[in-house]
């Protein structure tokens, strides 16, 4: 809904960098976070970089949920280099999406 309103933006990241992200975020900031919000640490870092190196000031707001501790098994294989960047593939994507039920607009 926020960003069909233009409210966010959305952005894919790859796998491995929101892992990246998210060991970076514990380290700093004393808290593991579950790999999904860990997407949004990714883009909120890489626009906080940008800002940095641009001198724009920007708020920059994510959302995030979860703990991470039963995703632990996860953060273990990601720093044992288990864990590989994977694209689903669109046309998937596009068969996923044609058979979702239509929900009325408000």
């Amino acid at each position: 809904h926020l960003y069909n309103m233009g409210l966010a933006e959305a952005k894919a990241v790859p796998q491995l960098p929101t892992f990246e992200a998210g060991i970076k975020f514990a380290r700093t900031e004393g808290i593991i976070s579950a790999p999904e919000p860990c997407h949004n640490l990714k883009v909120a870092i890489d626009e906080a970089l940008r800002c940095k190196e641009t001198g724009e000031a920007k708020t920059i707001l994510i959302a995030h949920s979860g703990h991470g501790y039963f995703d632990l098994a996860a953060y273990d294989a990601y720093l044992h280099g288990k864990l590989k960047n994977y694209a689903y593939p669109e046309e998937e994507v596009k068969k996923s999406l044609a058979s979702l039920p239509k929900v009325p607009q408000t």
